[in-house]
């Protein structure tokens, strides 16, 4: 794979749609947005454009022919980290709580403003890239390293998708409070509004990634009816 480093604008975008219409628009948007845009039409075309320029992030739809974008997701998944965000016509909570399980950052469902879409891109890209140097968290056998964006657990490393990364990082900045889903939704993923089974899914994925137990969690505990809560007792933080 050829990893290419880009500022925001300027970064590589993969487009994996089959309708040459949805797939034009979206390409103009981003285009015109300063991104540079590659297309596919279907699953195996998207692999082999990822092989070839690896993307910063990848917009891709979730029904493709033959090889859907769940499968494209889990095989991207398994070559290196990218953020996708998911592309859906169907509107039951279960497909896309589906793309989310699979590692999918973000999802829009069609039809979609393309600029709403350029701005998901913008917020995902801009929370893959800190602007400003951040301290080593420390806390339970997790250590986060937001400038690398690498996390370890009992210095074993975790394989962590963005938005799980900055939902850990979140948890280990701000422990022993109390977030709602709105809140988690509005400071880590950037939005105001939103699907908040992203952010119970996202939750429940970083558990099963950091807790001991995930079935009885530890570290990021359900305060019923209000949110989450991070027991970081002995959350530290270091200059790196």
């Amino acid at each position: 794979m050829e990893q290419q480093q880009y500022g925001q604008r300027g970064a590589r975008v993969l487009v994996v749609d089959d309708d040459p219409t949805v797939a034009e628009v979206v390409t103009g948007y981003l285009d015109r947005a300063g991104y540079v845009v590659d297309r596919a039409g279907d699953g195996p075309d998207a692999l082999a454009r990822a092989a070839a320029h690896w993307p910063d992030l990848v917009v891709l739809d979730l029904m493709l022919p033959g090889m859907d974008g769940l499968e494209v997701c889990r095989r991207m998944r398994g070559r290196g980290p990218v953020p996708v965000i998911m592309l859906t016509a169907r509107g039951d909570e279960d497909d896309r709580i589906l793309g989310l399980e699979v590692g999918a950052d973000d999802y829009v469902t069609k039809p979609f403003s393309p600029r709403e879409l350029v701005l998901r891109v913008e917020s995902v890209l801009r929370r893959t890239r800190p602007a400003h140097p951040q301290g080593l968290l420390r806390a339970a056998g997790l250590s986060v390293d937001p400038a690398s964006r690498r996390a370890l657990k009992n210095g074993a490393e975790l394989a962590l998708t963005i938005r799980e990364f900055d939902l850990l990082a979140f948890f280990l900045r701000h422990p022993g409070r109390v977030y709602s889903r709105e809140d988690l939704m509005r400071e880590v993923w950037g939005w105001d509004f939103g699907d908040l089974s992203t952010v119970t899914v996202h939750v429940r994925r970083l558990r099963g990634k950091v807790e001991d137990d995930p079935g009885r969690p530890r570290l990021i505990q359900t305060v019923w009816g209000v949110g989450y809560r991070f027991d970081g007792s002995d959350v530290s933080e270091a200059e790196v």
